[in-house]
């Protein structure tokens, strides 16, 4: 006598329903024969020799394993569940565990049981089955090598796999599925296996994997019938990414993506209700394919009829009255009916500091608020709504805490945190302290999290937890290059979160004293004919109590003249700068506390020693330079200071020195006329050599007792605004100015502290206190005078567009149209004759290294005031965040 219970692995899910049936009806004998006459039909279940009448109790006998596996005996029985001497139902359901069980375990292909022999009520088992083949080796057509990699770590196609029908489908559909998510519609997947026959036990196979991925397909047309209110050509621009073929659009591709169509049907539907057509429905839409191998989009729709707002009842406000909430909602009776505005003047989700009700409430302690607006009628197409408020009950922030800091330490982020225990609740405030923790640059902006902990409604409590990812603060710049003339090597660290305080202590070096917020940078430079050295401090939080940053810094620069005939330094004349600087900045509280007041007080020292270049009309003598600078600005930019994607930045800066000229007995017009008269002789070839001689060195001594003490006034503005423009496209305005006066006219402007245009405004070894402006398209500082220029204006245009944002390197591209001038003096100045330039660029921040790019720029206008245009100039970013 012999039963067979068979379940083949394409028929698992029939084959269970039909187990339970067959179960079902054993309890009764004519049901107990359609069962096994359905089995045997099925899936090949026989019985020979053998009466039943109900499923009978056996006692199991001997358990063997037959068929093709490499598993021995004793683990395919432990793991079916069955063994020796066990009481159990034949048929029943611990047969049919067993076969789950075997199946459960995904290594085998066929699973046959068999009772073999009946001796009494003792039943002798057979297990019959064969291992599922392993994945031997795997070929794939098709795709690039890059690609091939995370095709097997996505459908872990490893070496060892099991290789079963389901795998193999499984693959095939998602590749498919996604490459007809980037645009290839027709793509094709094939999967053949192929047996490994050798002398290896274990089944095994070689998969060969033919991906055709064809062409991305392009969008020839798409049509809407039903549409009367609303034209095509409307319909179509709402639809932000899925547009038919246009050869004058280059931001946008016309090319089919499936997940960007069904996204782009919803923003069909919401155009509609903008437009007061909140019955409006997409009825249906098809693909037709063109014989040019293109598609058309043919849409469907059902615009119903327009509404207006009717009467609009606020329900269950307390705290805040009717006309309050108005003010916020700025919907009136008889408008256009918008379901989609009147959502975003109720809850923006996609800006969270927008001024919206919800805000109006979570900003002022009510996280629990609930606010639905709610249609209670629509008679003659006018809308009658209903704002229904749940306010709640006030929370309280129970407990702060900060998870994930492993090196900055616990003050230095709490005193950033705007929310504190036993505090209002106010979502403004989490937004704020989430911009403050990435504004430090410690941490990845884009994984700083607020997390809400236990929430308690009914005591009006909850726990904030605000969660970090640390990134490298600290920056080192080795490099090497030829440059001006020979070898320029050069060694920077910038300690970005530096701890002063454990300078002393062993324990604390990892490699550095880190975690208490401090920067301290080191940077050396040298070449045959300069040598720079500098060093800088700062600390933000100056007796650690309010936001009040002090710095410093000491540098020194030797620059040697160069020997025209030696083509080396002549180290026996030299130009020397020391300075020292001291600030102060404090964060201020009104107008708001995005606003800084910051002061320094600097002395530089210049001494030239036989140092006669053109440069200065001296070439030994020295001139000190004793200045106070005054700065405002306002910095609210988004969390991300690397890519920031909205909020300005701007800052008004003024330079100045005391004003020599009112305390000094010289009369510096009587110098004035002095020096022009000698000038002119200088300039008289008729002269003797002596005479003209002796008119450079009177020159010289003038001009030393001129520029004894630098005497001058500066002023500077720059500002730039972030927005948005999409999701990740973002837009960056910005203006520069810049101004250097004197308050006597007879003394002059000075010679030093100028403003030198053009280029990637890297100014690696600037001598007498230049600022370098960026104006790429040209060369560097090409676009001022030899000596600089006392008055600048600058007007740049950036597109930018992030390629990656995470914490080990964040990339971007951007587009940019830049124009700008530098003059002598406001009777040359007019900030509508500009240098143009437009071009491309990419910029990559790396936490070890800093922020490095490359731009190709364009110049339209030629470096003086004829000739042809400049044309393309490459420049190099290094360490400059623009």
């Amino acid at each position: 006598m012999k039963l067979l219970l068979n379940i083949k692995k394409e028929n698992d899910d029939l084959g269970r329903q039909v187990n339970n049936l067959a179960n079902t009806l054993l309890f009764k004998h004519i049901k107990y024969l359609i069962a096994i006459l359905f089995l045997g039909l099925c899936f090949n279940v026989s019985a020979q020799n053998l009466k039943y009448s109900n499923g009978e109790k056996y006692t199991l006998g001997e358990i063997k394993v037959s068929g093709n596996t490499s598993f021995s005996e004793q683990t395919i029985v432990a793991y079916s569940g069955l063994r020796k001497g066990k009481e159990m139902t034949i048929p029943g359901e611990d047969i049919s565990d067993a076969i789950k069980k075997l199946w459960k375990s995904n290594l085998f292909s066929d699973i046959e049981i068999y009772i073999t022999k009946i001796e009494g009520n003792v039943a002798t088992l057979e297990i019959r089955l064969s291992d599922l083949p392993q994945l031997n080796e795997l070929k794939i057509n098709g795709v690039k090598k890059s690609k091939k990699e995370s095709i097997i770590a996505d459908n872990k196609l490893k070496k060892g796999t099991k290789v079963t029908e389901n795998l193999i489908t499984t693959t095939k559909n998602f590749l498919e599925k996604k490459y007809k998510k980037q645009g290839f519609l027709n793509s094709k997947v094939l999967i053949n296996t192929i047996e490994v026959e050798d002398s290896i036990k274990t089944a095994r196979v070689n998969m060969v994997l033919n991906i055709d991925k064809g062409e991305k397909v392009k969008i020839k047309d798409i049509t809407f019938n039903g549409n009367e209110v609303l034209s095509d050509k409307k319909l179509r621009k709402s639809m932000k990414g899925t547009k038919k073929i246009n050869r004058i659009r280059i931001l946008k591709r016309s090319k089919f993506i499936d997940s960007t169509y069904q996204a782009d049907l919803g923003h069909v539907i919401d155009f509609y209700k903008e437009n007061g057509y909140r019955d409006a429905r997409i009825l249906s839409d098809s693909i037709i394919y063109n014989d040019d191998k293109t598609i058309s989009l043919e849409i469907d729709v059902i615009e119903g009829d327009q509404y207006t707002f009717g009467d609009i009842t606020f329900i269950g406000n307390t705290v805040y009255t009717n006309e309050q909430l108005n003010r916020l909602l700025r919907i009136r009776k008889g408008d256009t009916y918008n379901g989609v505005e009147l959502q975003k003047r109720i809850a923006d989700n996609t800006k969270p500091d927008a001024a919206d009700i919800t805000n109006l409430y979570q900003n002022n302690g009510y996280l629990f608020s609930s606010i639905n607006p709610v249609e209670v009628s629509a008679d003659g197409n006018v809308i009658d709504m209903e704002i229904r408020i749940s306010e709640g009950k006030p929370a309280y922030f129970n407990s702060v805490s900060v998870v994930g800091n492993d090196k900055t330490n616990d003050h230095v982020i709490y005193r950033e945190i705007r929310t504190k225990p036993g505090q209002l609740y106010s979502k403004a405030n989490v937004v704020r302290t989430v911009r403050e923790l990435g504004q430090l640059g410690f941490f990845d902006a884009q994984e700083i999290a607020p997390n809400f902990i236990n929430p308690n409604p009914v005591e009006g409590t909850i726990d904030m937890e605000y969660s970090v990812k640390e990134t490298g603060s600290s920056q080192i710049e080795l490099q090497g290059g030829y440059g001006g003339g020979g070898f320029i090597g050069t060694l920077g660290l910038s300690f970005n979160n530096f701890s002063i305080k454990d300078i002393f202590k062993k324990d604390a070096y990892k490699p550095i004293p880190m975690g208490d917020g401090q920067k301290l940078a080191l940077r050396l430079q040298a070449s045959r004919f300069f040598q720079t050295y500098s060093f800088s401090f700062s600390e933000p939080w100056l007796g650690g109590k309010r936001p009040v940053q002090f710095s410093t810094s000491i540098s020194h620069t030797k620059q040697f003249l160069f020997n025209p005939l030696t083509r080396d330094a002549d180290k026996s004349r030299s130009f020397n700068i020391t300075g020292i600087t001291f600030g102060l900045a404090k964060r201020l509280t009104v107008p708001d506390d995005y606003f800084i007041l910051s002061q320094s007080i600097s002395f530089q020292r210049y001494d030239l020693n036989n140092y006669n270049t053109g440069l200065f009309t001296f070439g030994d003598g020295f001139s000190n330079n004793l200045s106070y600078t005054v700065g405002l600005s306002r910095n609210n930019t988004s969390v991300d200071p690397i890519f920031p994607t909205n909020g300005s930045s701007f800052s008004v800066t003024a330079k100045f020195s005391p004003p020599y000229s009112l305390f000094s007995d010289v009369d510096y017009g009587e110098l004035k006329d002095e020096r022009d008269i000698n000038e002119t002789i200088l300039n008289d070839p008729t002269q003797s050599e002596t005479v003209r001689t002796n008119a450079s060195n009177r020159i010289a001594e003038i001009d030393q007792e001129r520029y004894k003490w630098l005497e001058f006034y500066k002023v500077n503005f720059k500002g730039e605004w972030y927005t948005q423009l999409a999701k990740d496209l973002v837009l960056r305005p910005s203006v520069e100015f810049g101004f250097l006066g004197a308050y006597n006219n007879d003394r002059g402007e000075i010679p030093f502290e100028r403003f030198f245009l053009g280029g990637d405004g890297l100014g690696n070894f600037a001598l007498d206190g230049r600022e370098v402006v960026q104006l790429r398209g040209y060369p560097n500082q090409s676009l001022s005078d030899q000596d600089g220029s006392t008055i600048y204006n600058k007007f740049s245009l950036e597109l930018r567009y992030p390629i990656t944002l995470k914490a080990s390197a964040k990339i971007y591209a951007l587009g940019f149209l830049e124009g700008g001038a530098s003059y002598n003096s406001f009777r040359d100045y007019n900030p509508f004759t500009l240098k143009r330039s437009a071009g491309l660029g990419v910029r990559i921040f790396m936490p070890a290294f800093g922020l490095l790019g490359i731009d190709f720029g364009h110049g339209f206008d030629p470096i003086g005031n004829t000739g042809p245009k400049n044309g393309w100039e490459t420049h190099f970013i290094i360490g400059q965040q623009f």
